[in-house]
């Protein structure tokens, strides 16, 4: 089975996409997150383009992979440098990146509108940018021939000379790159059945764009040209119409192609990645994203209920939870039991009584239904799970929570207060705080009161929020859903809260985090 490289740009070229915006924090969870699915490549950014992709270089050489490289992005040198003088390429150099990967002109049109260069001064620039990383930083460099598709339909020698340019540099991989996304199948095939008749032994990649729609089956039919690398953006984030979406390419190459993207198990945690990602994102994914949407093995009413039920091959193409996701019975109240059950067993084998498991499922239900969502929220799922078995208690009695000094506008700078009176056992506290915002100071008064009595949350620390509108028709009375990242010395989890009240959804988002680091211990440090 030939290995097919998953070369994923979400953190750089997917961030380019309308509304897409990550924080650091974002960026290196993430990184762990796709090292942890087991692709190849992670396109962290591009140094000295912002000051968030330079922290990013700098931080992220603290962590450790078990799989995939960092790799760090930039454009070839500018035409009036060397490859020694010129800023972009120091910058690669100094990430201390596990793989450099530049993109150059290969549409003669770039050449002579856009740079204002003779075609050969391109060329050049090409091939001693590719040499100079390699021996600069001993480490595989990769080429992006922007635009490749455009160029050879305009001029296709002169597209192929760039290309074989880079190659005899020492790019270790040639990428070729649909970069307006409007080309046809049949124009990608083509394209790379020259280039590899011109340059037998290359070693190609395949980057789409979905401006026509066609980003997916673009992809595909590189590899089943020759390409042994895709790149793309977990869920298709990127600018205009986005990037191929990499759940569907690996899902595809792996189900139907007869391929090998992802190390044993990483197919099945497909829909959980591609839900997390939306989550960090903060967008709300399509539920009819292929393989990973809440919709794509739903089924509602008809005949196509009562054939699925007796074999699931009739309306489905692949079965559901090779790529992590669930059958959905619309109409049945046993909609997606057994595999909540598997879910329930697998984590808690102490759920043995049906009953219970039964109880279980319907709460999830009725709170999904009022807006919750655990994709993200494993902390928070396991409390609701604890609640059920009885391993739950609550480390507090609450009398009462305040905020002040919201919306003074006596100074941009104005710190808010937060007071809350509590009990924990026979000991009552008021403890007052201040914060950067209600949620801030909400934390700080609540770790007062109760650091004294759990020493191990002086550990935790609050290091992301996001809200999301659940019912926005509702205007301002809608349900608003918080979802909060903690982090105890290096694990890192979440916690949701759901109210018409956002400080009420924060709160319990924020308690739920106290509870989670308390009762699980030692082991929320793992």
């Amino acid at each position: 089975m030939s290995h097919i490289e998953i070369y994923d740009t979400t953190l750089r070229d997917g961030t380019q996409g309308e509304g897409v915006n990550v924080s650091l924090d974002d960026k290196i969870f993430l990184t762990g997150l796709l090292d942890e699915l087991g692709v190849d490549f992670i396109e962290g950014g591009w140094p000295g383009s912002n000051p968030k992709d330079e922290a990013y270089f700098a931080e992220i050489q603290n962590s450790t992979r078990t799989h995939a490289k960092v790799t760090a992005f930039g454009s070839t040198r500018r035409a009036k440098l060397t490859p020694a003088e010129d800023p972009n390429l120091q910058k690669l150099v100094a990430s201390g990146a596990d793989v450099c990967c530049i993109f150059g002109k290969t549409w003669d049109l770039h050449v002579t509108d856009a740079l204002r260069i003779p075609l050969e001064t391109n060329v050049e620039m090409i091939a001693d940018s590719i040499a100079f990383l390699k021996e600069a930083t001993g480490k595989p460099v990769f080429y992006d021939a922007e635009h490749f598709f455009d160029g050879y339909a305009a001029n296709p020698p002169y597209a192929l000379d760039t290309v074989e340019a880079a190659w005899k540099s020492g790019a270790e991989r040639v990428i070729l790159c649909d970069t307006n996304g409007g080309s046809l199948p049949n124009h990608i095939t083509a394209a790379i059945a020259a280039l590899k008749e011109r340059v037998p032994d290359i070693a190609l990649g395949i980057h789409t764009h979905n401006d026509g729609g066609l980003a997916l089956a673009n992809a595909l039919a590189a590899v089943e040209a020759g390409a042994v690398q895709v790149q793309g953006t977990i869920n298709g984030f990127g600018e205009r119409c986005g990037n191929v979406d990499l759940c569907g390419v690996i899902a595809n190459l792996e189900t139907k192609m007869g391929f090998h993207c992802l190390p044993e198990g990483g197919l099945s945690q497909l829909t959980k990645i591609s839900r997390i990602v939306w989550e960090r994102a903060n967008l709300i994914g399509p539920v009819n994203q292929p393989f990973t949407g809440k919709a794509a093995f739903a089924h509602k009413g008809g005949i196509h209920v009562s054939a699925v039920q007796r074999n699931s091959k009739t309306y489905e193409h692949i079965e559901p939870e090779l790529v992590g996701n669930e059958r959905r019975i619309l109409v049945s109240e046993l909609s997606g039991r057994s595999n909540v059950n598997a879910k329930l067993l697998n984590r808690y084998p102490q759920l043995t009584d049906n009953t219970l498991i039964a109880a279980v499922l319907e709460d999830i239900q009725n709170r999904e239904n009022d807006g919750y969502s655990y994709e993200a929220a494993e902390a928070s799922f396991d409390l609701l799970v604890r609640r059920h078995v009885g391993e739950w208690k609550p480390l507090f009695e609450l009398d009462y929570y305040r905020m002040h000094n919201i919306g003074t506008h006596s100074s941009e700078n104005d710190l808010v207060e937060a007071t809350c009176k509590l009990s924990v056992g026979d000991q009552a506290h008021l403890c007052a705080a201040e914060g950067h915002g209600p949620v801030d100071a909400l934390a700080h008064a609540l770790s007062q009161a109760l650091e004294p009595h759990y020493p191990i949350l002086r550990d935790a620390h609050l290091i992301d929020y996001k809200v999301r509108v659940v019912n926005s028709n509702d205007g301002t009375a809608a349900k608003v859903r918080v979802l909060i990242e903690h982090r105890i010395n290096h694990h890192r989890f979440s916690t949701i809260g759901v109210s018409e009240n956002i400080i009420e959804a924060s709160w319990n988002a924020i308690v739920e985090g106290m509870e989670y680091v308390v009762l699980n211990g030692n082991n929320a440090e793992a």
